[in-house]
């Protein structure tokens, strides 16, 4: 594993796909596994379910969040979490990140011992009775291991004998019990261990002349004992408003709160088991063990108390220490029936069971760091603002297109509720349906672009043939405010905020359209911040960049007063994409200016026929996840059409006759042979090198669920695909959704 290979840069901004994605291409999954994620085969089916417990009738699911940034022991390490609670998953990332800095965590653990106990009963001298079992110990182990040969083999097994006396809570004779230590080496080993009690009872009957009662493991595994640590320059704690120095002895206040009350080591040791319970299940481990394991653990003195530790050192730093009981296994067939368990696993890169406890045990350390900060600084729960709206949003009801909307306006009204919003979802359904003069209508503050799609023609159209696009549901929405200085572009959702800069030499990616929108309007000089709401997803093929040049135009436009046409809106958009996209056809920025369904071919002027169908179109829109930029795609058909013009020439001949034939059958309503050309043009596509098996798939999984066409849209390499379903388009939209990538349901025309 690289040393890196934990850090991926602003991993929260991306789409679930473009996350799986950026874990494959740092090798920490096979393409199995990626691929296994991407389908969502890793799933656990009832089938397998139902040989796991009792009277099953499902599967319950939770998320699978990635901690990033940890380092222990100088090895780094992407941490799998199974957890609903929201903030855990980013607070764990955050707390990993600050310890990298002072060199990671380090960890040591004890062999991994179970104990097993054997209680035994009705002993008339139990003191002899304890010297018998002792001088008979080499007796006992050796039954015990001859149950389970294997485990002696890889090194563990029985290892030692202990015997404890307890006083009878009625007075009577003293209790005896028997401490069978195991090590269970890589297995968590709770049945190995009730084994080798239950084929050791009756010796341990024979020798004491008790009565054995129960045999059965102990779940306080103080004999496997994990303890991580953490020194943290204190320059790393500033932030927030609050210098290190402050944060560092807050940290260190709170956690002398936690070592003398036990009301607030509850809490606090509940937080350390939030990140250690989210890796026991991700894991396969025995989650209720280990809560049970900590929690007595820290009441093993006069009075309950915290499992961590936080003090400075001599230099300052702040330095914070763990010490707890942490037995848990990497092999077995609990862990091995759940195919996101054996998954997880493969992806954390384990070699043991033990270094499973390290890190487990950093991870708890970490979790507390990430509470106590929070504490110390701005408190909890404005660190859950926006986790919190996340969920709220999902109550509501928000949809995937736009989600991330009402979130940003639910944070920045501050009214964090289900029923506002709801009202956000009404407010955003209302904006993004078109026609464009809806939006103007309900949406004074906010201009837009519609995204795209195209029915039939791509690529043929950038070399003078036709094309049929057509709007789809999704704007991409944007606003002015006048700043004192400088030009500011936001883009929360797209992660991009920067700062244009007329001089630089290496523009960032939107730097260029913007300078050209901005020259030709004469507004260089003009100090703003530009704040776009993309509900297009970013490079899908579905017209992103030229529907954010026409909301920045408008929104400008609007902002300065500048009286615009559509004309010259559109006519400005397209000097955009030719910046973007090299030789762009022009269709893009149309379709983002007017907002319908159309007949375009390029030219001086270009042909822009409106196309009025009887009625609405049922379509379905799959998104792969995969980025495609459209002036690679273009690109690479013109380095092919260079190498065989005539070859290519015939080629988008054919896909212009399938155009034309489209716009009879959209006048005629006839579906059939819509669908019947769709997949024709999905083969000459094809043919241009342009598809992806992500494409691929989904469109086969379309025609499977019963779309009488389907084809990628836009310039493929990834992107999207549409689907023609005049029946039941759910169904394609959720079998493409269960093969693990987005979809939606619109209409066209």
């Amino acid at each position: 594993m690289q040393y890196e290979a934990s850090r991926i840069p602003d991993f929260y901004k991306l789409s679930v796909s473009e996350r799986v994605r950026a874990v494959h291409q740092r090798g920490l999954l096979s393409r199995d596994d990626y691929l296994s994620l991407v389908r969502g085969d890793h799933t656990l089916k009832v089938k397998t379910a139902d040989k796991m417990i009792e009277n099953v009738i499902g599967v319950m699911g939770l998320p699978v969040g990635l901690a990033l940034n940890f380092m222990v022991n100088g090895k780094d390490y992407v941490v799998p979490l199974v957890v609903e609670e929201p903030s855990i998953v980013a607070a764990l990332s955050a707390a990993a990140k600050i310890v990298r800095q002072g060199g990671g965590f380090k960890a040591e653990s004890t062999e991994p011992i179970l104990i097993g106990q054997i209680q035994v009963m009705a002993v008339r001298h139990v003191a002899h009775a304890k010297g018998e079992i002792l001088a008979r110990k080499q007796e006992i182990l050796n039954l015990a291991n001859s149950l389970h040969p294997n485990m002696v083999a890889r090194g563990g097994g029985a290892q030692d004998v202990e015997v404890h006396l307890h006083p009878s809570p009625t007075g009577d004779q003293d209790m005896l019990v028997v401490h069978l230590l195991v090590n269970t080496c890589d297995a968590m080993g709770a049945n190995l261990v009730n084994t080798m009690c239950e084929g050791v009872a009756s010796l341990v009957e024979t020798i004491t002349g008790g009565k054995v009662f129960l045999r059965i493991l102990s779940n306080l595994t103080d004999r496997a004992m994990v303890k991580a640590e953490a020194v943290i320059p204190v320059d790393q704690l500033t932030g927030k408003g609050f210098d290190g120095e402050q944060v560092r002895d807050g940290i260190i206040i709170a956690g002398e709160f936690a070592a003398v009350d036990p009301y607030r080591a509850a809490t606090h040791n509940k937080g350390i088991m939030n990140g250690v319970d989210a890796v026991a299940i991700a894991t396969g481990n025995d989650w209720r063990a280990l809560e049970a394991a900590a929690h007595a653990y820290a009441a093993r003195g006069n009075h309950y108390t915290s499992l961590t530790h936080w003090s400075q050192n001599q230099r300052g730093d702040l330095v914070g220490r763990i010490a707890m009981p942490m037995k848990v296994g990497t092999v077995g067939g609990p862990l091995e029936s759940n195919p996101t368990v054996a998954l997880n696993l493969r992806l954390l890169g384990v070699d043991s069971g033990r270094e499973l406890a390290e890190l487990m045990g950093a991870v708890g350390l970490a979790q507390n760091l990430a509470a106590l900060r929070a504490l110390a600084t701005e408190g909890i729960q404005q660190g859950h603002m926006t986790l919190h709206a996340r969920s709220v949003a999902t109550a509501a009801g928000a949809s995937p297109d736009i989600f991330d909307t009402v979130v940003e306006r639910l944070i920045e009204g501050g009214e964090i509720k289900i029923w506002r919003a709801r009202e956000i979802i009404a407010e955003v359904q209302k904006q993004s349906v078109p026609p464009l003069r809806q939006a103007r209508r309900k949406t004074k503050a906010l201009a837009a672009g519609h995204g795209k799609i195209i029915l039939l023609g791509e690529h043929a159209v950038v070399y003078g043939r036709h094309a049929i696009a057509a709007p789809v549901p999704l704007a991409i929405q944007a606003q002015i405010e006048d700043k004192d200085r400088g030009i500011e572009l936001l883009i929360p959702r797209w992660g991009v905020e920067q700062t244009l800069h007329p001089e630089a030499k290496d523009p960032q990616s939107f730097d260029q359209p913007l300078r050209t929108i901005l020259e030709q309007l004469a507004l260089v000089d003009r100090a703003m911040r530009i704040t776009v709401f993309a509900n297009v997803p970013r490079a899908m093929g579905l017209g992103g960049s030229a529907a954010v040049a026409v909301a920045i135009i408008r929104a400008i436009d609007r902002h300065f007063r500048l009286a615009l046409s559509d004309d010259e809106v559109n006519a400005l958009a397209f000097e955009c994409e030719k910046v973007a996209h090299g030789t762009p056809s022009g269709i893009d920025n149309t379709m983002a200016t007017f907002g319908r369904l159309l007949l375009y071919r390029p030219g001086t002027p270009p042909l822009i026929e409106p196309l009025a169908p009887a009625a609405p179109i049922p379509m379905v829109i799959g998104m792969s996840g995969v980025e495609s930029l459209t002036a690679k795609m273009v690109a690479g058909v013109r380095r092919a059409w260079e190498r065989n013009q005539p070859l290519y020439e015939r080629i988008f001949n054919s896909i212009d006759d399938i155009v034309l034939q489209g716009v009879s059958a959209l006048n005629d309503q006839d579906l059939e042979h819509l669908g019947d050309l769709m997949n024709v043009c999905q083969g000459m596509l094809n043919s241009l090198q342009v598809s992806s098996w992500e494409i691929e798939e989904m469109i086969q999984i379309a025609r499977q669920q019963g779309a009488l066409g389907a084809k990628l849209t836009g310039g493929g390499g990834g992107g999207s695909i549409i689907a023609l379903c005049p029946e039941d388009p759910q169904r394609v939209v959720r079998a493409i959704e269960n093969a693990g990538y987005q979809a939606m349901e619109v209409e066209i025309g």
